[in-house]
């Protein structure tokens, strides 16, 4: 549990294991427990990676970020945080939903330095009304649980749940919640107004191995725009995944643990 202090913010990280270094970037409001929640397991079992789990600007325990005005700039705080931490290294990186974004702007800054990138649910389209969205749908429901919330939670966990029993409520409270009771509303709103890049990204081939996993019942951001920028990422594995909404790492945690797996084999083996 540490600090690095950049220009514009104060980033609280957290870093397990040596290694390979991997940066886990999380979403729009939540904390690094989000990525640590569904991506230590997997590596509880594969030695050699340095794990780095970040707090984003507005998120968590960063601290000092208030200058910070739009993605441009968390952007650039993220890649000042890369440059102090791995100074001149290569490494992996995995984002979550906005992460992914911000992945994606990673890669435009610095390709030669990513070894390789995951994506899981990420955001593709900043502005929401551009996005192409499934149906939200509640598929496998634990009724007998449901009963045992309150109203709010209830409407909470169904509004963006497609599984809805107790493994993946007490998750989403541990992993996602409790993260979100955390971030500072009025930043975020305000990063929200300047939510996309002001240049373009996915301009260039990036030609190492990658994985984007998607929620089918996803609604907040989609699947069907990740095909729009496969052309760019040739050695990428897209996979839609069933029953899964945007916290598709808990709704389907095996297919998750797998598709991971696969991708840090193929990571490993391009590097031979």
């Amino acid at each position: 549990m540490s600090y690095c202090k950049l220009e514009k913010a104060n980033i609280y990280y957290e870093e397990i294991g040596s290694g390979t270094p991997i940066l886990m970037i999380h979403g729009f409001s939540p904390d690094h427990r989000l990525m640590k929640g569904c991506m230590e397991p997997i590596f509880q079992e594969r030695d050699g990676y340095r794990r780095i789990y970040i707090d984003l600007p507005g998120m968590g325990q960063t601290k000092d970020y208030e200058s910070i005005q739009n993605s441009d700039e968390m952007l650039e705080a993220v890649i000042q945080f890369i440059e102090i931490i791995l100074p001149e290294k290569s490494f992996l990186i995995a984002g979550e939903s906005y992460g992914g974004y911000i992945t994606r702007g990673v890669i435009a800054k610095m390709p030669e330095r990513v070894m390789g990138a995951a994506f899981i649910c990420p955001m593709i389209i900043p502005n929401k009304s551009d996005r192409t969205l499934p149906e939200h749908a509640n598929i496998q429901v634990d009724h007998e649980f449901l009963a045992t919330l309150t109203e709010e939670e209830r409407e909470d966990f169904k509004g963006i749940h497609v599984k809805l029993d107790e493994f993946t409520w007490k998750r989403y409270n541990e992993e996602v919640v409790a993260g979100m009771k955390r971030a500072d509303p009025a930043f975020l709103e305000k990063i929200s107004q300047a939510y996309g890049f002001t240049f373009k990204i996915d301009r260039e081939v990036f030609s190492k191995p990658s994985v984007f996993l998607a929620g089918r019942q996803d609604h907040i951001t989609g699947y069907k725009d990740v095909f729009d920028i496969l052309g760019k990422y040739p050695r990428a594995t897209f996979s839609v995944l069933d029953t899964a909404g945007h916290n598709l790492q808990i709704e389907q945690e095996e297919l998750l643990n797998v598709h991971i797996g696969e991708w840090l084999e193929r990571v490993y083996r391009n590097l031979k």
